[in-house]
């Protein structure tokens, strides 16, 4: 059932000026009282590592590490892409702590009970 006071943020890149934008949006929406959820997929991937998103820090803005960590800390549910893991070759590969590993199917299902998506 589509919940139309929902945002999906969706995170294609690696690269470091692009990792703020679906973290600060889904913090300020969770604060608006707007169901929030963000998905890592293909090149994303590479942040989710551990000592990663540590090395990201632009401006005056924490680490990339700090904005994950308080996103999880507010209730936010972040997933991350099975198959994009595969496709990097990832077999064995850990994840920061708290993020959800699931499947594709995973991201349709979102997509189509969320009320918008945003792509980065």
């Amino acid at each position: 059932m589509k919940n139309e006071k929902s945002i999906l943020y969706i995170q294609t890149s690696d690269q470091p000026e692009r990792q703020y934008s679906p973290l600060v949006l889904a913090q300020t929406a969770k604060m608006m009282d707007i169901d929030a959820t963000v998905y890592y997929l293909g090149m994303g991937l590479k942040i989710l590592r551990p000592g990663a998103a540590e090395k990201i820090k632009l401006g005056s803005f924490p680490s990339v590490a700090d904005m994950i960590k308080k996103t999880l800390d507010m209730g936010i549910t972040i997933y991350v892409c099975e198959a994009s893991k595969q496709m990097l070759g990832w077999q064995k590969v850990d994840l920061i702590p708290g993020v959800k590993i699931v499947g594709a199917a995973t991201l349709n299902d979102l997509v189509l009970d969320a009320g918008a998506t945003m792509w980065f």
